[in-house]
């Protein structure tokens, strides 16, 4: 009797702590449910419903004031005042914008201005306004705006031919960031002393020509001389970093003028595994880099026939006005002779990224779009190296063949013309000669070994060795053959006369060795510019055009500079 009362009272407490605990995970699965639905009503909370849940004292101050605002109120009355802004800023328009499209008329144009000039009916449209953190002397505002305009816009037109033409432009559509600063701040109304305004940022600039009574596409050139007038004015007078200056209160206000602040060396080293845009052979690719996309201040490398693993070892100078914000840009393009040139890919750096007065050698990935990166196809990868040399450096420049040396502009020092010290104030290089540093000097090369390099015999082995060349000068030695070896040992020292060491290059090449001919392993592709500089340096570097592998060298560098003018 007490086994069947214990049986029972086992089961009745075993059924209960199994209900209890159904009831536990079921009450933690509920509320967890609650805290998850909790969470998604909180993340969906807008900036208003901060407001009416914390008291104004509590809210932080992204809340009281967020730093991208809606301007509806803005826009509402400026469609009421757009009749009379469009009366009041057609003739201002006419007198600023006529003297500028005047100095950037290419060169098939002998004038261009307006016969008529409206603004049409459509008001511009605020999109939103942010606040830019900003030092105490000033503050800074960025505007984003959108404009799908309907003008009235005429532009008489005479060519180095005698033809008179009135243009319409028509259907413009404009995206794009005004930036206003005000500075300095003062304590006498309005508060500021100046204001700048410039287009930060141009999304969009679209627009259409049209001969009035005919069509512009049966003039050729006339088009696009125009389109380029009118893009190369908008991007010189008025894009970012330039910026106009309008004086509220007496003072001068020339520090908020532009003025460049720098320069940038560019060695475009090369690239590697471009996409192939011919159908027949291989792309001739060549580069354009540009900091400010201006016709003058755009820079061209040759032409590379047939090759997507081209070597240009070419070097560009540019102006920086802007180290915060502005970026270097290349693009490399297929040259298809008389045809269009077709993009391969382009790449950007932002210069705030370079350190002033260090090379950065940097390999970048090709993209279809700087903008919208959603192509993700492999178009290759480009190679330079950076210099940032900035003007006020003034104790970063020192004699560039003393060993203490840290900084040069690599193709160019600038020399006093009576004493031969070197210039610091850059702002007085164009009251100086420039003199080019010719580096002549020895290079001496250790091959000391290579590691993983790839199986080329059906042994599993290789016979490697490596085929040493001086690009510009084309002097070649050569390493024995090591035998049957993926990791082999060489140590052998090789020395080149280098005539111009900062515009040459040393390409390793390694090779199988067979019995009759010879198998490529691949390469290595060096600019001199780190050897100058350090004077001796030991280093891996891996192979190009190959899986896996490298070579392991010393590099010494006995200088001997000459000068000639430029």
């Amino acid at each position: 009797m007490s086994f069947f009362l214990g049986l029972v009272l086992g089961v009745a407490f075993g059924i209960g702590l199994v209900i209890a605990f159904a009831r536990s995970q079921n009450s933690r699965s509920a509320q967890r449910r609650e805290l998850a639905a909790t969470l998604a009503r909180f993340s969906k909370m807008t900036v208003e419903d901060s407001r009416k849940i914390l008291p104004a004292d509590l809210c932080p101050s992204w809340v009281v004031f967020s730093s991208r605002q809606k301007l509806k109120w803005l826009n509402q009355e400026l469609i009421k005042i757009w009749p009379y802004v469009n009366e009041a800023a057609s003739e201002l328009i006419r007198s600023s914008v006529e003297p500028v499209l005047e100095q950037y008329r290419s060169a098939i144009l002998d004038s261009l201005k307006f016969s008529k000039l409206t603004l049409g009916t459509v008001a511009p449209q605020f999109t939103g306004v942010s606040i830019i953190e900003d030092d105490e002397s000033g503050i800074t505002m960025d505007l984003e705006l959108n404009w799908d305009a309907n003008p009235n816009l005429v532009l008489d037109i005479r060519t180095k031919l005698g033809l008179s033409l009135p243009i319409q432009v028509k259907d413009i559509g404009f995206t794009g960031v005004f930036r206003l600063i005000f500075r300095p701040l003062v304590d006498q109304f309005p508060c500021f002393g100046a204001v700048c305004y410039s287009l930060r940022e141009k999304k969009k600039l679209d627009f259409k020509l049209k001969v009035v009574g005919g069509e512009i596409s049966s003039l050729p050139g006339i088009s696009d001389a125009i389109e380029r007038t009118i893009r190369d004015a908008v991007e010189d007078t008025l894009t970012w970093p330039v910026r106009k200056v309008v004086p509220i209160l007496p003072g001068d206000y020339s520090d908020l003028e532009l003025k460049p602040v720098g320069t940038l060396e560019v060695k475009l080293v090369q690239a590697r595994d471009l996409t192939n845009k011919d159908l027949v052979g291989k792309s001739d690719p060549f580069a354009i880099l540009y900091i400010r996309p201006l016709r003058d201040r755009m820079k061209t490398s040759k032409i590379i026939n047939n090759d997507l693993n081209p070597i240009w070892n070419e070097h560009f100078e540019f102006i920086v006005e802007d180290i915060n914000t502005q970026n270097l840009t290349v693009k490399i393009y297929d040259d298809d002779g008389v045809q269009a040139s077709e993009l391969i890919g382009c790449a950007q750096v932002r210069l705030k990224d370079l350190q002033p007065g260090k090379v950065k050698d940097i390999w970048l990935k090709l993209v279809k779009d700087l903008e919208v990166q959603r192509d993700k196809k492999d178009r290759g990868e480009v190679h330079l190296e950076l210099l940032y040399c900035p003007y006020n450096m003034q104790n970063g420049f020192h004699n560039p063949f003393e060993k203490q040396f840290t900084m040069t502009s690599l193709e160019k020092t600038i020399r006093s013309a009576e004493n031969g010290t070197i210039v610091t104030n850059f702002k007085k290089i164009a009251s100086h000669k420039k003199k080019e540093i010719i580096m002549r000097g020895v290079l001496s090369v250790t091959v000391i070994s290579g590691e993983d390099l790839p199986a080329m015999d059906m042994t599993g082995k290789s016979d490697p060795y490596v085929v040493l060349t001086m690009k510009k000068t084309k002097t070649k030695y050569k390493t024995r053959v090591v035998n049957e070896s993926l990791n082999p040992m060489w140590d052998q020292t090789f020395d080149f006369v280098v005539e111009d060491g900062l515009h040459d290059m040393l390409i390793l090449e390694v090779w199988d060795h067979d019995t009759f001919g010879k198998d490529y392993m691949g390469r290595c592709i060096m600019t001199l510019t780190r050897v100058i500089m350090e004077e001796q340096y030991e280093e891996s570097f891996p192979l190009e055009g190959t899986k896996s592998g490298k070579l392991n060298l010393l590099l010494k560098w006995s200088p001997q500079p000459i000068y000639r003018e430029s």
